[in-house]
């Protein structure tokens, strides 16, 4: 069964999430290359939709992966270590992303579809009124 938070601690998150694209954009004035580049880079990690083209259990995955702030941190941590300002720009764009994602309330995926993130449910499912706390399961049959 997939779940959910709900209430003020999916508030606490997506302000969280409101925080890390503030910083990323602060961080990004200080030691990007232009925002033409953020702009043009910014949406990159939603390509990663296309693993839903797979499957929701491929997707969800390659989904995770590109919007997990592991893959951000360690591009980040490596920029700054290596002295590589690329990866250091690449780094702030995909963690504004993920930040500006979160924001928004789409969070990282369950396996039972698109619409089912750890921050609630999304699209379709949230406009049938499922309620956001509740696992996925309960809602697609899967159980």
């Amino acid at each position: 069964m997939t779940t959910a938070v709900s209430g003020g601690v999916r508030v606490l998150l997506r302000l969280e999430g409101l925080a890390i694209l503030a910083a990323s954009l602060l961080a990004y004035a200080k030691f990007g290359v232009g925002w033409g580049t953020f702009g043009l880079l910014f949406f990159v990690p939603d390509l990663s939709f296309l693993g839903y083209l797979a499957g929701p259990g491929v997707g969800a995955i390659v989904y995770n992966l590109a919007h997990s702030l592991l893959g951000p941190l360690a591009v980040l941590t490596a920029g700054i270590t290596l002295s590589m300002p690329a990866a250091i720009v690449g780094g702030i764009i995909w963690t504004a992303h993920i930040g500006f994602d979160r924001a928004l309330g789409y969070g990282l995926k369950y396996s039972a579809g698109f619409g089912f993130t750890h921050l609630g449910a999304i699209g379709r499912h949230a406009a049938a009124g499922q309620p956001r706390g509740r696992g996925a399961a309960e809602h697609d049959g899967s159980a």
